[in-house]
């Protein structure tokens, strides 16, 4: 178990804030996380449990403990994939195909650990993980328990769980239980899946073609953090009442919409903020990516209170032209 004081968190977000935390916790098993269970108990620090840092936007150094998990290990039981909440989310995507077992091919390339996947319920390209999900291990930080919490008790929503909302710092994931398919059913409708299949001749992809389809699609809109700082997708996409869709779309007959059920429609929230101008645009050294809106970088040198700048002033523009209010997807700290 690793415990450090006065420790950087520059490797632990992708957004490349040189933020630190007074102290550093990582276990790497059960045992440990007990461990750790029992040292947030006794200390009055505060404390915040981090995955890979690809949804965290750090402002300020963090006064207390910072808790992440290293526990490794990837495991099948017939549909079954059993993954220690450290391992690279994406790894476990090709793991599963190596496995012939289909269904998280359209969530290649996300980045983030196995923990996080639980926590934030990752999608992308019409999926997401809450249909995989069974089980989440984990050890309770009150009383020190390993528990296993069923998926449906998680209540699952878009980019929700219950560890995001009333379930938050109440536990440390150790593992997460999927389920998964032996059967290949490709979905690829969503975005232009499709038309990129058409523009390589592939009528009828493999799990490993569509896979590498997804996983080129998201390195042409995305930049590689590795050389400019960012978190993915920063806000989450707005659902509306269809009415106030039908009213909007008077005024933006191209506007692009998805059906959530009768009553609501989903808005690319990329979409709305170009519409604002923002794309490509900048604020000091905070600035929006040129080919996907959604994307906030850090141009270089961007201290989080920068980025969380531009971001307050996107959401105002948004609310002010659309009457729809964005929220960001990224946890701010």
């Amino acid at each position: 178990m690793k415990d450090i004081t006065d420790y950087s968190l520059l490797t632990h977000n992708t957004f490349g804030i040189d933020a630190r935390c007074a102290r550093f916790l990582e276990y790497t098993s059960d045992d440990e996380a007990r461990q750790v269970a029992a040292i947030l108990r006794s200390t009055a620090q505060p404390f915040l449990i981090i995955g890979a840092g690809s949804n965290l936007l750090l402002t300020r150094d963090f006064p207390g403990t910072v808790v992440h998990s290293a526990v490794r290990g990837f495991s099948v039981d017939g549909c079954r994939v059993t993954c220690g909440s450290g391992e690279v989310w994406d790894d476990v995507v090709s793991q599963t195909l190596d496995c012939q077992l289909y269904g998280a091919e359209n969530l290649s390339l996300i980045p983030g650990d196995v923990g996080a996947s639980a926590v934030q319920n990752i999608g992308a390209y019409g999926a997401e993980v809450k249909d995989f999900i069974r089980e989440v291990h984990a050890v309770e930080i009150a009383t020190g328990q390993s528990c296993v919490i069923p998926a449906a008790e998680c209540r699952y929503g878009y980019r929700q769980s219950r560890f995001k909302q009333e379930w938050r710092d109440r536990y440390l994931i150790t593992r997460v239980v999927y389920e998964f398919s032996s059967v290949f059913q490709p979905r690829l409708d969503y975005g232009n899946i499709r038309a990129e299949l058409d523009r390589r001749g592939i009528a009828q992809p493999t799990a490993q073609a569509l896979r590498q389809v997804i996983i080129d699609i998201r390195r042409q809109k995305l930049p590689d953090p590795q050389e400019q700082g960012n978190a993915g997708s920063f806000f989450m996409n707005p659902v509306i009442s269809r009415q106030q869709y039908e009213q909007l779309a008077v005024r933006y007959p191209d506007m692009p919409h998805y059906s959530v059920d009768a009553d609501h429609e989903k808005i690319p929230a990329g979409w709305l903020i170009e519409q604002c101008g923002w794309k490509g645009s900048s604020l000091g050294r905070a600035g929006v990516h040129s080919r996907q809106a959604l994307v906030l970088v850090n141009l270089g040198g961007a201290t989080g209170r920068e980025i969380l700048t531009l971001c307050n002033y996107i959401q105002a523009d948004v609310c002010e032209k659309f009457g729809i209010v964005i929220f960001p997807e990224v946890n701010i700290v």
